[in-house]
């Protein structure tokens, strides 16, 4: 009896669990005015606000110089780029302070002198250095689009926001079976999911292209220093205290980025991304919400229960579904998740083909096939990731695990450059009259 009630509880959650991830996957693709809305509106051509651009840089000695050189042929008159780079990384440092010697009006470097080394700190390190009245986030590896600060600094204006979340998105599809799912779940949370919770008033931000007035920014506290995932945490806290966030999406203004180069660091990254979910739950914060936000909130972050939960019982309810034992009615509601979990795959199919579209990249049979095959095996990956997440949290185990890059996502780049036809109708084409905004 009670394999059957749990084998009942369980496919009734991983259906619930299903069908909602599918409906947020869909968001952006409801009507065709809701696709529109996704976009960054056009620029007025004016510039009035100030950036600081803060790059925290840790043993990225093989990808910062490209990714300062590219932030610096940014078309906007009026900005600066922070390097943080730490007291105990001397290579990456110095390329920094040869970057910053080469255009000592727009680049600066900051030293992280913190014994532990994390993203979120070496952000508050840099804070008190930032003149900008907006203060954005990047990663070392990132490819910025010359003109995203127009259309930021205008999205700021235009909608008086406090915040502005700009698209970001994984592009070397071709470099292993996961890359490609891994470019697929960037482009449904960016494209999509992102802008639902902009809407609703409860958004856990990206880790970067994220713009935040610095005077809000400053009154919040910063990052959390100790939180394994500072943006949600940061969106959760701004949430909380009613900012206006825009979010805007478009695959040309798009920043680019790369996978991680390995399954195991890509179990590892799902690892912190998870616990720091469970970190900003704990937390609290966003118990200040509304009711209807504060249950979107309490979905969102939990998660990782969820994933874990899926992880551990999933390969028990397909024996027990198999190989009999239970009363067929309970059976076959066994097999209901299934249903929109088939669906959310063949959504995935159309998605791929758009994602192709968007960023001119040919999307072949080898792909679909991939996709398709790699389906379960990545799922158990995230799951695995949920519940070592679930034992670090419960254990109290917080170090960072970083994600090292390698510049694999500029091969697709260069293609991109090669064959522009299908991305670059681009930056004036932003479709939106008007930017998408929390209510």
């Amino acid at each position: 009896m009670w394999i059957s009630t749990a084998l009942l509880l369980e496919s009734l959650l991983l259906m619930a669990a299903a069908g909602v991830t599918l409906w947020w996957m869909m968001h952006a693709w409801r009507t065709p005015e809701t696709l529109d809305a996704t976009a960054f509106a056009e620029p007025d051509g004016e510039s009035r606000l100030s950036f600081s651009l803060l790059v925290p840089a840790r043993h990225e000695e093989r990808v910062l110089q490209r990714t300062v050189e590219g932030m610096l042929r940014i078309d906007h008159p009026d900005f600066e780029v922070v390097i943080v780079v730490g007291h105990d990384d001397p290579d990456t440092a110095l390329i920094a302070q040869r970057l910053a010697e080469s255009h000592p009006d727009q680049v600066r470097v900051v030293t992280d002198t913190h014994g532990t080394k994390n993203k979120p700190r070496a952000l508050n390190t840099a804070l008190p250095h930032c003149k900008g009245e907006i203060v954005g986030v990047f990663d070392a590896e990132d490819i910025v689009h010359r003109e995203l600060l127009a259309h930021v600094d205008h999205a700021f204006r235009a909608a008086s926001a406090d915040v502005v979340q700009g698209g970001v998105q994984l592009v070397n599809y071709r470099s292993s079976w996961y890359s490609l799912r891994n470019c697929l779940e960037y482009f449904f949370w960016f494209r999509s999911r992102l802008h639902l919770h902009a809407r609703k008033g409860f958004i856990p931000l990206g880790g970067n292209t994220a713009f935040v007035r610095a005077e809000l920014l400053r009154a919040t506290g910063g990052w959390d220093g100790d939180c394994l995932a500072e943006d949600c945490d940061l969106g959760v806290r701004l949430s909380s205290r009613g900012a206006k966030v825009v979010v805007a999406y478009h695959a040309a203004l798009v920043t680019r980025e790369e996978t991680p180069d390995s399954l195991y660091s890509l179990y590892k990254q799902r690892t912190r991304w998870n616990q720091g979910f469970l970190q900003v739950l704990r937390k609290g914060e966003w118990r200040r919400l509304p009711l209807r936000q504060r249950m979107l909130a309490r979905w969102t972050l939990t998660t990782p229960f969820v994933q874990a939960f899926t992880g551990v019982m999933v390969p028990f309810g397909v024996l027990v579904a198999v190989f009999g034992g239970i009363p067929l009615p309970i059976s076959l509601v066994a097999w209901l998740p299934v249903l929109p979990m088939a669906t959310m795959t063949v959504f995935e199919c159309v998605a791929l083909h758009d994602f192709g579209r968007e960023y001119g990249f040919r999307i072949t049979p080898v792909h679909y096939a991939k996709l398709l095959i790699g389906t379960p095996v990545y799922g158990l990956v995230l799951a695995a990731a949920a519940v070592r997440a679930v034992w670090r949290e419960y254990t109290g185990r917080k170090d960072w695990e970083l994600t090292s890059h390698i510049g694999a996502h500029l091969e697709p780049e260069q293609e991109l450059e090669r064959n522009p036809a299908s991305a670059t109708a681009t930056a004036t084409a932003t479709a939106s009259p008007e930017p998408q905004e929390a209510l």
